[in-house]
Formats: structure tokens, sequence, C-alpha cells
């Protein structure tokens, strides 16, 4: 950024001192194109609810958003009024499309274009001024508009001249008398400095033609309290035109008479200082060539140890690489003898431990019972099938007699 301003400040002082106020004659020269373009009566900010722009208001950095907004609203609608059609660019758009979109129809109309397209993502500067005046013109050439050669009063500003010189003239050739007047006029009752200069001059005349030394019998109080009364009467004033041109070219030769005697004084002083800085510098080379001859040596052996100390570098590198390798091998061989460790400590655990065969002799005890339970259940359902086969049994007995006795009646009957 600070190279970017010097080179900046470079280019204004190549052009000129007045290159940096260029935008704001540009920006005014923009607004005076508007004008002649209607823009206010047109509604190219109507729609977009903005207020006309001020006097510098591209010249100066105040909202960049904003600004930029604008411009790309003003430079859309003055390339459709140079009669290319070009779409009104929209705030949420793209304002790299839109800066290279307004660059492109300007080479169109062939304007040279160079500076980058960033200068313009502010919104103002002297890029921005630029572009939005050479698009007015554009648009001012298609609308046919004929610039006329302005016409001037000449007859009242000849009587204005003679008026203005008859004022000047009164003015330089009146001064002493308008000076009595205002003396006596004046409330302060101010003395004119002729005349004080007279009475000065009479009185040193009469007391140089005195031989005796007179002596004063006022009291000092009185002469002091005099004194203070009369001092407010003893001021003059000489008023002068500020607006005469006499003035402005004495003030313009004391200026010249005093920087001139300033540049003799100065310049002495630089080149005297030139003068030292010239052989402190020639010094400064001599001590220079002086020490590197006397140190030649040591610089080759500091170059030689320092091609070594790369070396060891080197191979200090290579050594690193390689325990770094091993070290990560000792680690990985390390975590699978702790896995194997607790390996064996686990099944040495199990070995030693009782708890295994308690657990055993409970699930056989508990086993045991559970049989016994069973043995009974059984017991139990093998009686209850005894009793129902025995019952069955005595059933169908009772059933068979049952029908041999009624087969027995029935053969007696017939």
């Amino acid at each position: 950024m600070v190279m970017a301003a010097a080179e900046e400040g470079d280019a204004a002082v190549e052009r000129g001192p007045g290159a940096v106020y260029h935008m704001f004659v540009m920006m005014e020269d923009f607004l005076e194109k508007l004008k002649l373009l209607n823009y206010e009566e047109e509604s190219a900010l109507r729609s977009h609810n903005m207020r006309p722009p001020s006097r510098h208001y591209f010249a100066l950095p105040t909202n960049p958003g904003e600004q930029f907004y604008m411009f790309c609203t003003l430079a859309a609608w003055l390339i459709n009024k140079a009669g290319h059609p070009f779409e009104q660019p929209q705030e949420y758009d793209d304002p790299n499309a839109t800066i290279s979109g307004i660059l492109s129809e300007l080479r169109s109309f062939g304007r040279s274009v160079d500076f980058p397209p960033s200068k313009l993502k502010s919104g103002c500067g002297e890029q921005a001024c630029y572009v939005l005046d050479c698009l007015a013109e554009e648009a001012l050439k298609h609308t046919s508009y004929n610039w006329k050669r302005p016409i001037y009063p000449t007859e009242e500003l000849e009587e204005e001249e003679a008026i203005t010189e008859d004022d000047a003239e009164l003015t330089l050739n009146k001064v002493e008398e308008e000076i009595a007047e205002e003396e006596t006029d004046n409330e302060d009752n101010y003395i004119d400095l002729n005349v004080l200069k007279a009475q000065t001059y009479k009185s040193d005349m009469n007391e140089s033609k005195q031989e005796e030394i007179l002596e004063s019998t006022i009291d000092a109080a009185e002469w002091n309290l005099e004194v203070e009364r009369v001092l407010p009467q003893l001021k003059v004033t000489i008023r002068t035109d500020n607006k005469d041109w006499r003035v402005h070219l004495d003030q313009m030769h004391q200026h010249k008479d005093g920087i001139e005697s300033a540049l003799s004084e100065t310049k002495g002083y630089h080149d005297k200082l030139h003068n030292e800085i010239s052989r402190t510098l020639e010094k400064v080379s001599s001590r220079e060539k002086y020490i590197n001859n006397q140190l030649e040596h040591l610089v080759q052996e500091y170059r030689s140890a320092q091609a070594l100390l790369s070396e060891a570098k080197e191979k200090y590198q290579q050594g690193s690489g390689g325990v770094t390798e091993r070290t990560r091998n000792l680690s990985e061989i390390t975590e699978e003898l702790e896995k194997v460790k607790q390996e064996m400590e686990e099944k040495g655990s199990s070995m030693t431990d009782g708890a295994p065969l308690v657990k055993i002799k409970q699930a056989l005890t508990k086993l045991k019972q559970e049989i016994i339970q069973m043995d009974i259940r059984i017991g139990v359902v093998e009686h209850t099938l005894l009793q129902s086969k025995l019952k069955e049994k005595s059933n169908m007995t009772r059933d068979m007699h049952a029908t041999v006795i009624s087969d027995t009646s029935v053969v007696g009957t017939y």
C-alpha cells in the first residue's frame, strides 16, 4: 500500500501540482453534463430512491457501498442514453462482472482504459469520475447536443472595469484625505502621524537651541497619570485597500526579497552540508574497502566453516531420519510385547484362581437338587398314570359284564 501511494504521488508530481485536484474539475463537468441530459426530470435516480449527487460526491470517499451502487446506476443509464443497450445493475450483483461490463462498453466507444478495474470498486476517485465523464460526453454526442460559443456582455464589463479603475484611482489618490477625515470624525481623536512628526521635530530644534538644561517641576505620579490618559489618543491608523493590485505587488516583491535572502543563506548551509556528507561517504567507502581487504582471509575461513556446517546439517538430517524410523519400529515392538505380557498375566491368573472350581461345585449341587426334584415329579406322574390305567381297566370290565347280562336277558325272552 505504501509503495502504491508513493507511485501515485510520483505520478501526480510528474503530471503537475494540480493533478490531485483534477478529479474535482471532472466531477463538476460531469454534473453540468448531467444537467444538460435532464437527468433530474427523467427517472434516472427516482426509480432507485436516490438523491442527486453533490459537487464532490464521486471525488471524495464517504460511503463506498452507496457510492458504488450510484456509480453503476448512473453508468448504466448513461450507456443506455448513448444508444447501447445495457441492463440496469442490481444491488446484489457481482461487482467484478458489473465493472467489466461498464469498461467494455467504454472501450466500445473508443475510449482508453489505462487503469485496473479494481480502482472502480470503491465507487469514487479519479478513475470513477473519468468513466462517468466519458459516458456523459458520449450520451451528449448521441443526443446530438451542440455546444454554442458563450456570449459575453462586453459593454457592461467595460463599464464595470472603468468603475473599478476609477475607484482604485480615487482610493489611491485620496488616502490622505480619508485618513484626515477619519481622524477628525473618530471618537478617540487619533493624532495625525505627519503632524506629530513635525511637532517633535520643532521641539527638538528648539531644545537644541537652548543652552541651559531644563528641569521639570511636575510630580512623577501626575506625569504618569497624564501619560495613561493621553496614551489611547496617540494611536495612528493608516487604512489601506487590500484589494488594490499595487499592495499585492508590493507584498509579492517583499516575499520575493525574503525568499531570495533566505535562499542565499540556506544554499550556503546546504552546500556545506552536501560537502560534509560527500566527504563522510568517501571516508566510509574507503574504510569499507580497507576492512574488506584486511578481513578477506577471515571471510574465506567463514565461508569454509559455513560449508562444513551445511554438510554436517545434511548428515544430521539423514541420521535423524534413520533414528525416527527405528524409534517407530521400537514403539511398535513395545506395544506387541505389552499385549503378550497382558495375555500371559490373564492366563496365569485364570490357572491359579479357585473361583471356577467353586462355581463348578455349586453348579453340581444345584444339578443334583434339580435331578431329585425331577425324580419326584416322575414318580408322581407314574402313580397318576397307573391309577388312571387301573380306573380305565375297571371301567372296561364293568362295561363287559353289563353287555353280557343284557345279551342273556334277550335270549331268555325269545
